[in-house]
């Protein structure tokens, strides 16, 4: 059919099995099946020499012979720039959709090949989080669309899908008879949304799609509340604490949540401590991982005494009742511990560290200081030369922890409060 064109006549007495090949664009023909169905088919080779067969589509509606012709001078055009149509179709059918894309994530990210801003391999309690993310939020509203698929409005949905609850329920948890409470809300949106980013980065970064599609999504605001304890409440906690001793509560809980109270760190700070990073003698802890890298912090008298109390029983400061891992169930502990000195509920741990900041802020320190204290981010760096606190770095550790101890037991006459002048940070 040399010059002739392929025409609804010659696709028409096509028998099965034969194929007519177009004498205008070559390569293009049409092919009939054994049965009555016929396709608009494109042979080709590759820049590499490498032959292919591309299938443009069935004839009818909208292939027709021209409209077929017009698509197999447009693939052919791509083949000469490079490109290899039917290895980006195969690939297409063969893409990852989200679920499977959160598995090779998740799968990297426990290995330490994913890694955050810091340049650190995310924490095992940050992986939880993510988990429980993508458990009960990306896979049932976004796990089937393809990798390549999703776009910029698929994400904008999936974050008010969220904040409007559509994933809220109680949902079984990985433990044994365990039960997840999921109220999504817009703050779940917002940080499930850039957790979505961080897992579409990894995507491009595999070359699994070429841009981000989480870019340019407007999240709602973060939500966070820097609640602190009132006076009261500083009182309905030292009461909880020597009603948990009291009723035989595991010791090292106890022991944790006034450490807590009276140091401002983090609760997976205080749970990893281990006896090889205290210093009594010198009042320095010394922690070697954190969420801001390493750490040098001061220890108030007051904590030291809480440490002296704890019995020895392992590796760590605040062991856990069976093995030597972690105190899982602090959290569970810890609202027991509140439920006793009648504390509301969105007192938690963090509130603690909330609390001592802002004493010390009350108290006339520096945002400096109180950095340093706690181990906020931006004080990590100096800490990489320092071996033990400072006398300076004591003083306000024992001024902080004092406050903090006279208002749990509500004898501020024993400590004299004095407001120092505003150091400039």
């Amino acid at each position: 059919m040399a010059g002739k064109r392929i025409g609804l006549r010659e696709v028409r007495s096509l028998k099965p099995g034969q194929i007519a090949w177009d004498g205008a664009v070559a390569g293009f023909g049409a092919r009939r099946q054994r049965s009555a169905v016929t396709s608009y088919v494109l042979f080709y080779r590759t820049l590499e020499g490498r032959q292919r067969w591309q299938t443009i589509g069935r004839h009818g509606s909208p292939w027709t012979p021209e409209t077929a012709r017009a698509e197999a001078q447009r693939l052919l055009g791509q083949v000469k720039k490079g490109e290899d149509p039917a290895a980006v179709k195969q690939a297409k059918r063969q893409a990852a959709d989200v679920a499977e894309l959160c598995d090779l994530y998740f799968a990297d990210a426990e290995a330490g090949r994913v890694l955050t801003r810091s340049k650190k391999s995310k924490k095992s309690s940050t992986l939880e989080i993510d988990k429980g993310r993508i458990k009960r939020h990306i896979k049932p509203l976004l796990g089937q669309l393809k990798v390549a698929a999703v776009t910029t409005d698929d994400v904008d949905k999936f974050m008010h899908d969220v904040a409007l609850g559509k994933t809220a329920g109680n949902k079984r948890s990985e433990k044994k008879r365990g039960l997840a409470r999921v109220r999504g809300g817009k703050t779940a949106a917002s940080r499930t949304v850039g957790l979505l980013g961080g897992i579409f980065t990894y995507a491009v970064r595999h070359r699994m799609r070429p841009d981000n599609p989480v870019r340019g999504v407007m999240r709602f605001a973060d939500g966070k509340r820097e609640r602190r304890l009132t006076d009261d409440e500083y009182k309905s906690l030292g009461d909880a604490l020597m009603k948990a001793k009291m009723k035989n509560f595991w010791p090292a809980a106890v022991a944790a949540a006034r450490f807590l109270a009276l140091t401002g760190w983090r609760s997976g700070e205080a749970l990893g401590l281990r006896w090889d990073e205290v210093d009594l003698p010198r009042r320095t802890a010394t922690l070697d991982d954190t969420k801001t890298g390493r750490s040098v912090r001061p220890l108030p008298r007051a904590a030291c005494d809480v440490l002296r109390d704890v019995p020895r029983s392992g590796a760590l400061v605040f062991p856990a009742t069976r093995g030597e891992g972690l105190m899982l169930g602090f959290r569970k502990l810890w609202k027991r511990i509140a439920k006793l000195g009648g504390l509301p509920p969105d007192v938690t741990p963090h509130v603690l560290r909330h609390s001592f900041t802002s004493l010390g802020s009350d108290l006339g320190y520096s945002e400096v200081t109180i950095a340093a204290l706690v181990g906020h981010k931006g004080h990590s760096m100096t800490s990489r030369y320092i071996h033990s606190a400072d006398a300076v770095l004591l003083a306000a550790a024992d001024a902080i922890a004092d406050q903090t101890a006279a208002l749990m037991s509500k004898k501020k006459d024993t400590v004299k409060v004095i407001a120092l002048r505003r150091e400039s940070a």
